[in-house]
């Protein structure tokens, strides 16, 4: 007696893998920092200048310019982060600016030292606007080493 053996007719083979999610919107060109005029070592250089209560000055289409990319980077990471050790973790600066530059020269600057932001980056500070400005600055500047949740 020859038996032959072979797949029951309700076994199924598991569907293919789903494709890579896309991280930005279909149908969008990206933007670099060149595409949107922005001048981020310069805006950098002005908002780490801004130590010892010093007002920062920043122009409002590099403020735009800095979100339209800002977003563009965002959009292109997952939001599922799987990120190395060490990194350095830090949250609630609540537009602490002076707090967030000190901060900054104890634990060191990216791309040298690794960051994840936790939240609560703006609000009660006088300076939320340099406190967001910086953040997102460095997450378009240094995407795999500062991350922004």
């Amino acid at each position: 007696c020859t038996h032959s053996m072979t797949k029951p007719t309700s076994f199924r083979e598991p569907p293919p893998p789903a494709p890579p999610a896309p991280w930005r919107p279909p149908n969008t060109a990206p933007v670099t920092p060149g595409d949107a005029s922005l001048h981020l070592d310069a805006m950098t250089e002005a908002l780490l200048a801004g130590r010892g209560g010093k007002r920062v000055d920043l122009a409002e289409d590099q403020i735009c310019a800095l979100l339209r990319v800002a977003q563009d980077t965002l959009m292109r990471q997952p939001t599922l982060l799987e990120l190395d050790a060490p990194v350095n973790i830090l949250g609630d600066i609540h537009g602490q600016f002076r707090d967030l530059l000190r901060l900054f020269d104890a634990g060191g600057y990216p791309p040298d030292q690794n960051y994840l932001m936790l939240g609560d980056y703006v609000d009660r500070g006088k300076q939320s606007i340099e406190v967001i400005c910086l953040l997102l600055a460095f997450k378009v500047k240094y995407p795999e080493h500062f991350f922004l949740l």
